[in-house]
Parts: structure tokens; C-alpha cells; sequence
């Protein structure tokens, strides 16, 4: 089992800067892979980005190297670095693990509970 609890949502505005953050527990960490996703209002959960175990990254392409994933393995933390946000990145930010970073890509075996990304215009 693996627990996930996100932080680091909030209220910003377009162009600003965010940093969301996983601390994971229960099985260990570095044996996950680890991704984001997000869920805007009306739409379907969306992928974000992936990490492998061992640190290759993978993106979706409309983030346009705008967000960056990474991870700590000392601190059981996975990070989602987000730069020049957009009103349209508003949406609540999962937090997902599984055992390789294709596995988080298609069917995350654990997720987090959210946190709220608020962007305005």
C-alpha cells in the first residue's frame, strides 16, 4: 500500500509560480514511480507528467516545458514545479504512483486527494 498527500494549491495569478508537493508513505518510495494529474471543472482527469524510479521524466505535450516533475527519494516527496500559469491550468491536482511510469501514465495504482490549483486572469 501507498499513501499520498498532496500540498502546496492555492490561489495565484496568471504568470506566477506554483510548487505542489507528494509525500508519499507505506511502500518505499523509491520503488514508485510517481505523476501528476489534474481534473479541471466539467472535464475528465487528464495526465500531467510522469517520473520513473529512476528520475526520466515524461510530459504532456500541451505543458509546452512550462511544468517540471521531480522527485527526492530521501524525502519520500515527489514535486510538480509549474511556471507561467494560466487561468486555464485551474483544476484540482492529483498525485499518483505505481510501479513504472508508463503504469502511472495509464493506471496509476494509488492516488492522492487532491489540491486545488486556482488560477486568475
Amino acid at each position: 500500500q501507498v499513501q499520498l498527500v498532496e500540498s502546496g494549491g492555492g490561489l495565484v495569478q496568471a504568470g506566477d509560480s506554483l510548487r505542489l508537493s507528494c509525500a508519499a508513505s507505506g511502500r518505499t518510495f523509491s520503488s514508485n514511480a510517481m505523476g501528476w494529474f489534474r481534473q479541471a471543472p466539467g472535464k475528465e482527469r487528464e495526465f500531467v507528467a510522469a517520473i520513473s524510479r529512476s528520475g526520466t521524466t515524461y510530459y504532456a505535450e500541451f505543458l509546452k516545458g512550462r511544468f517540471t516533475i521531480s522527485r527526492d527519494n530521501a524525502k519520500n516527496t515527489a514535486y510538480l514545479q509549474m511556471n507561467s500559469l494560466k487561468p486555464e491550468d485551474t483544476a484540482v491536482y492529483y498525485c499518483a504512483a505505481g510501479t513504472t511510469a508508463a503504469a502511472v501514465h495509464t493506471r496509476p495504482g494509488y492516488w492522492g486527494q487532491g489540491t486545488q490549483v486556482t488560477v486568475s486572469s
